[in-house]
């Protein structure tokens, strides 16, 4: 028989996914939408689609990642698991509301950490010096990548923003490649961090992968159409000022990055890979096309939220008392 905090479990796990969903839009599309290449609802739908698809059929790896080797899972109870993730829906929807980029993933797994520590449960420590080894170097990675890719697009297409008029069919073109890579980057997101919500069902047994990816690919899915707008705003004008070059240039270099973490099975922030490569491309066209306060804003989000996620998540399994198995 399924317990009451099973089935909790079960529902807050979709809200966030909802709440995932939605954050991510403008890392998927905001390039794309900003750049006229797609039209806002178009790009929210396309997401959506893809988002659900990649967190069906790819996250298999990652989910195993987060269920398996970050603590010992088979101490963490399903009522431990709804600490975790009440923890990291609130911090994500936060900042997803006050509508600041943030790293859902590092939210995710300091959250686990926090709870662990808390209830006195081991925490494999080499998987999390792994990840954060990721997290280090991919953002300054992306930003190498977004610099040499957008000199290497201007080069190839002879694409130069005085000159749009006279290139139509330039531009045409590389519209067409950025919603490819848009799209690409929705199916990334999908493999690369449903595993946000849904690792604790691994955590818990409760689900197998497949049906872990599908309840919460159907979580971003509703999450992209229904609150997905402010964000994908957010990054296509307030960031960074692009033309279609660097768009191009920024949002293949997010998916390559996050594409060949989740193929070795981890997973790492596709908003801080798109900054790191936005600021790399802006950097090729000059200092003055970046937003630096903006910039500021998202870096201090990027420190407080993993912190704010072990704390609090420590603090509720300190104070709740919550009985986890021997």
């Amino acid at each position: 028989m399924v317990s009451v905090e099973a089935v909790i479990l079960v529902v807050i796990v979709l809200a966030f996914a909802w709440s995932i969903g939605a954050h991510y839009t403008g890392a998927c599309m905001g390039m794309p939408y900003g750049s006229g290449s797609i039209k806002l609802v178009p790009a929210l739908v396309l997401m959506a689609i893809l988002a659900l698809i990649g967190a069906v059929f790819a996250s298999h790896r990652v989910e195993s990642t987060v269920g398996l080797n970050i603590v010992s899972a088979s101490k963490v109870t399903v009522v431990g698991a709804l600490v975790i993730i009440i923890a990291a829906f609130v911090l994500t929807t936060i900042y997803t509301a006050i509508k600041i980029p943030t790293s859902t993933i590092q939210i995710l797994v300091f959250c686990v950490v926090g709870m662990a520590l808390g209830a006195g449960i081991q925490v494999h420590w080499l998987t999390i010096l792994k990840l954060a080894i990721i997290w280090v170097v991919a953002p300054p990675i992306a930003f190498f990548l977004g610099y040499l890719f957008t000199h290497g697009l201007d080069r190839i297409v002879g694409f130069k923003p005085s000159q749009r008029e006279k290139q139509m069919a330039v531009i045409r073109t590389l519209s067409v490649i950025l919603v490819t890579v848009g799209a690409v980057a929705s199916f990334v997101m999908g493999a690369n961090d449903v595993s946000n919500a849904t690792g604790v069902f691994i955590m818990t047994h409760l689900f197998n992968v497949w049906i872990a990816g599908l309840i919460g690919g159907i979580g971003l899915f509703i999450g992209v159409l229904t609150w997905g707008k402010p964000l994908l705003k957010k990054v296509a004008f307030d960031v960074v000022h692009v033309d279609l070059s660097m768009a191009s240039a920024a949002q293949l270099v997010q998916a390559v990055v996050v594409f060949l973490a989740v193929a070795f099975g981890f997973f790492t922030s596709m908003n801080q890979a798109l900054v790191g490569a936005m600021m790399g491309a802006g950097i090729a066209r000059g200092n003055g096309t970046i937003q630096w306060k903006a910039i500021s804003n998202i870096v201090k989000g990027w420190i407080i939220a993993p912190i704010s996620g072990i704390v609090i998540t420590f603090l509720l399994a300190k104070l709740s008392g919550i009985w986890f198995t021997l």
